[in-house]
């Protein structure tokens, strides 16, 4: 349901027949058929190789490789996607470059990533990350007998809307990107106001969508 719904937001902003997308994070793929069925040619890379893994063999067209250094070449890419990985990398405005980087110009680019301060930001350690990223950790290893998935300061990362639309005003200020939206992804039409409020946006919104143009 979830890769259905990515589909239909993303063909909101752009007509995904013909185009090549690349999945940034993917995974094990679970967006890939959603994807082709909208027309897409679907690319996916992920770092982590269990991960591409998950469930089955690497399918064609994935590849093992880094968001933050892509292994894409320049403008060669018409979609550039990527749900929920920003914050669980050290270096958000890096791979937000490289997507902007591979992307051809008048190309898309859609980032969506989990608000460190919203109610889900601990992922599996949630709600007590509002009490410190390692503290959550460390109470969740002590509750479950084993780390979580997401570990504070090594593969989950405290990470802001301001942030990223800073990023992405710097960016279209240089004439790299145009802003197209900045939505919360899972709220009603009528709530896209809140991301325009400092402060309140880092709780309400909980995840939040950047979708650029690229020039």
């Amino acid at each position: 349901m979830l890769a259905a719904d990515s589909a239909r937001q993303v063909s909101q902003y752009t007509d995904l027949d013909g185009k090549t997308l690349l999945d940034v994070g993917g995974g094990p793929g679970y967006f890939a058929d959603a994807f082709r069925r909208a027309g897409a040619s679907y690319l996916g890379i992920d770092a982590d190789l269990g991960e591409l893994a998950a469930r089955s063999e690497p399918g064609p067209g994935t590849v093992l490789g880094s968001g933050m250094a892509l292994p894409i070449r320049t403008g060669s890419i018409d979609v550039c996607y990527s749900s929920n990985v920003l914050e669980h990398v050290d270096k958000p405005e890096l791979m937000a470059d490289e997507m902007v980087r591979v992307t051809k110009p008048d190309g898309l680019v859609y980032l969506s990533y989990m608000l460190w301060w919203g109610p889900f930001g601990g992922h599996e350690t949630a709600p007590w990350h509002y009490l410190g990223g390692h503290y959550a950790a460390r109470r969740y290893a002590r509750k479950e007998g084993h780390p979580p998935k997401n570990v504070f300061g090594e593969s989950l990362f405290r990470i802001t809307a301001t942030r990223m639309i800073r990023w992405a005003k710097q960016r279209r200020s240089t004439g790299k990107v145009e802003v197209l939206d900045i939505v919360p992804r899972y709220h009603p039409n009528g709530a896209k106001w809140v991301v325009h409020v400092p402060g309140v946006r880092e709780i309400v919104t909980w995840n939040l969508v950047l979708v650029l143009r690229a020039r």
